[in-house]
């Protein structure tokens, strides 16, 4: 008995000693171990390598990425935690900076962007849909454009844009002024701002291009800390409760996540969501006529 006791306490201790600190900052490089003197550059490259019991510390600055946990902790008490470092303020975009603007007509400016440039997943061409969503008649895409960190707001046509005027029943009817418009074709998107007087490539100027910041690859990514980050401006989709439900931070149905003390602001539709699995259907009412869930209305 004695012996056993042994062992347990050898095993519990050898648990305890191989947990690791992974550091990412923004002076680090994905090829480094991860030390606090030799960071990774990405979160997502310490994501990679944490195992059960690990811990990622992210130190100041703007990380522009969406963080795919490959894998989670074992249990409540064996955790893989992600957190700012004490102090340091971290933030996490699914939007990226766009320069480049040109005059097109009065306050408003174009940006053509190559459809390469967003990848798989292109917000100005998705459209927010979902089962009881009403749209009032008109498309809504889940991309977004900010000025100084305040979005804008999207206009159904162009000329709406450039005429751009108050909207009576905003909460901030001078804001509603500041308006943009976008279309695609095969090689290229094209989004149309009013930034009523400012000139976009001397102010910061940033669009949604990812549709998450921190969402698991699949179900069953289970036991995860996420403290202390601002995280912001994803291009998320309407997420339904019989829908997979992608928000800014998503569990994707998973289990034993601690989400504390972050700033979640900027998502297009959800900010934080606990999903569904995908075999039980999705968006299944649109097909089906099971009423049930929430109504969300567009403005």
């Amino acid at each position: 008995m004695k012996k056993y006791i042994i062992s347990l306490i050898a095993l519990v201790l050898c648990n305890f000693l191989i947990a690791r600190d992974f550091h990412v900052s923004k002076q680090g490089s994905d090829q480094n171990p991860g030390t606090a003197k030799q960071p990774l550059l990405t979160i997502q490259a310490a994501a990679d390598k944490a195992q059960a019991g690990d811990r990622i510390i992210v130190h100041e600055g703007t990380y522009r990425e969406k963080i795919a946990p490959p894998r989670g902790g074992n249990s409540d008490s064996e955790r893989i935690v992600y957190e700012a470092a004490k102090g340091e303020k971290v933030l996490v975009k699914g939007s990226e900076i766009i320069k480049g603007w040109e005059k097109y007509s009065g306050n408003v400016w174009k940006v053509t962007i190559p459809n390469t440039f967003f990848g798989v997943y292109n917000p100005y061409k998705e459209i927010i849909k979902g089962d009881w969503l009403v749209d009032n008649g008109r498309d809504h895409h889940t991309g977004e454009v900010y000025l100084n960190g305040k979005s804008l707001w999207e206009l159904p046509t162009l000329d709406s844009v450039i005429k751009s005027e108050p909207k009576k029943d905003a909460f901030d009817p001078e804001g509603s002024t500041f308006t943009w418009y976008c279309e695609s074709d095969e090689s290229n998107t094209m989004i149309y701002a009013n930034f009523q007087g400012a000139n976009p490539n001397k102010e910061l100027v940033e669009i949604n291009v990812r549709n998450s910041c921190f969402y698991p690859p699949k179900t069953g990514i289970n036991y995860i800390t996420i403290k202390g980050f601002h995280m912001s401006q994803a291009a998320t989709n309407w997420a339904a409760p019989t829908a997979e439900q992608i928000g800014l931070i998503g569990t994707f149905w998973s289990k034993g996540w601690i989400i504390e003390d972050n700033v979640i602001s900027d998502s297009r539709c959800s900010g934080i969501t606990l999903g569904k699995d995908r075999e039980t259907g999705h968006n299944a009412w649109s097909k089906e006529k099971e009423k049930g869930g929430a109504l969300f209305i567009m403005r």
